[in-house]
């Protein structure tokens, strides 16, 4: 089991973490959610209500998968796909119509764009991996116009009830084996 670092090492840790597995992200993901992740995503982007013509930031991109689901449902919508870790990024720009998200490295806390520049801003598993939620989020609703949206797609240990523990069991064992399997890392 491994053990997380500490605050102030977080998002290093977080950057080397991703980088190292950025090649095999989008098979874990599908392997790990058993394929949930896909409809996840799309209900993430239809959250966001994207207006004609809009302009989306999509933070924490990673591979550029709920970007790419963005364009799927809002072909006309300009999409900033922003993230710190460089290796995730390129798996997604080498997938087709990438050519259409404009690709950035950028910092959940410092995003480098004025007040209110997008309609929307959509995070995937972002939350988990910062040290200073409100922040990250303080720092998402800055760059929203007014009337916009900041959705954030994120999982949680279910309600106490009869599958809690075999959820559980999948989350604390079965995901970190197929994990190192799949990666190749710890």
């Amino acid at each position: 089991m491994s053990v997380l670092p500490a605050t102030d090492q977080k998002a290093a840790y977080v950057n080397q973490m991703f980088g190292g597995i950025a090649e095999h992200y989008d098979l874990m993901n599908r392997l790990m959610t058993f394929g949930q992740d896909r409809h996840w995503r799309e209900m993430l982007v239809h959250a966001a209500v994207l207006p004609v013509g809009g302009r989306l930031l999509d933070i924490a991109t990673g591979t550029g998968d709920i970007a790419f689901e963005a364009l799927r449902q809002a072909p006309d919508v300009r999409v900033a796909a922003a993230d710190f870790s460089l290796p995730m990024m390129n798996v997604g720009q080498a997938k087709a119509g990438s050519g259409q998200i404009g690709w950035l490295g950028a910092d959940t806390f410092d995003l480098p764009f004025a007040d209110d520049s997008f309609d929307a801003v959509t995070s995937g598993f972002l939350l988990r991996n910062v040290v200073d939620v409100a922040g990250a989020l303080r720092e998402q609703r800055r760059v929203v116009r007014p009337g916009g949206h900041v959705v954030c797609l994120e999982t949680s240990p279910p309600p106490d009830n009869l599958l809690r523990p075999a959820i559980e069991m999948h989350l604390r064992y079965v995901i970190p084996a197929v994990g190192s399997l799949i990666s190749g890392s710890n």
